[in-house]
């Protein structure tokens, strides 16, 4: 198609991660009560990002169907009987999004996602969605290790407890050398300032 292969040049990207969910695992019932609160705040934080110009890339669990794609893998989470229909509706892909499909739990591991990002001139992540003491700690050392510049907004990701969530933040800022802090603290026009 004409102009499909335009490059969305930004020196910044919002990456949701497995958010995009099932919630059919053990646990998933634990994580979806802590996940709903944060679906309103991605799906504002994902609006700012927008009319900054920065893109959202979904990196999401294929959940071992190899034979899926994207659009199969929402249509599935947002059927009439999925546990997380009302996560998944409040903050959907559209057309104007990339999605990854991941094996394993890091957003970078046998994954597009960095020749994506280097295409799009993104040098700083801003890092949200399921689980923060899992996917977003794993995603989030291989960022560091990658030279990027992480944003871990604190009220953007979940975990099965509070406990365990708050303990993951702890460890992605000393560790993982992120700055974290609340989404609505976040300047979208300082992430996309040319340097």
């Amino acid at each position: 198609m004409p102009g499909s292969n335009t490059a969305h040049e930004s020196p910044a990207a919002l990456v949701l991660i497995d958010v995009i969910n099932h919630y059919e695992f053990p646990d998933g019932e634990r994580t979806l009560r802590n996940a709903l609160g944060i679906a309103p705040k991605i799906a504002r934080l994902k609006r700012r990002a927008r009319e900054a110009g920065i893109p959202a890339i979904y990196v999401n669990d294929n959940f071992g169907q190899w034979r899926s794609d994207a659009w199969k893998l929402v249509d599935y989470c947002v059927r009439p009987e999925a546990a997380g229909r009302k996560f998944v509706e409040a903050i959907r892909p559209d057309k104007e999004d990339y999605f990854v499909l991941k094996p394993m739990h890091s957003a970078f591991y046998q994954t597009p996602l960095e020749v994506l990002l280097r295409y799009v001139g993104a040098s700083t992540l801003i890092l949200c969605g399921l689980a923060t003491n899992s996917c977003i700690v794993c995603t989030a050392h291989d960022a560091n290790m990658r030279d990027f510049r992480l944003f871990v907004p604190s009220d953007c990701s979940a975990a099965r407890s509070a406990k365990e969530h708050q303990q993951a933040i702890e460890h992605i800022k000393e560790m993982a050398h992120a700055r974290v802090a609340r989404s609505g603290s976040l300047r979208m026009e300082d992430l996309v300032k040319k340097k």
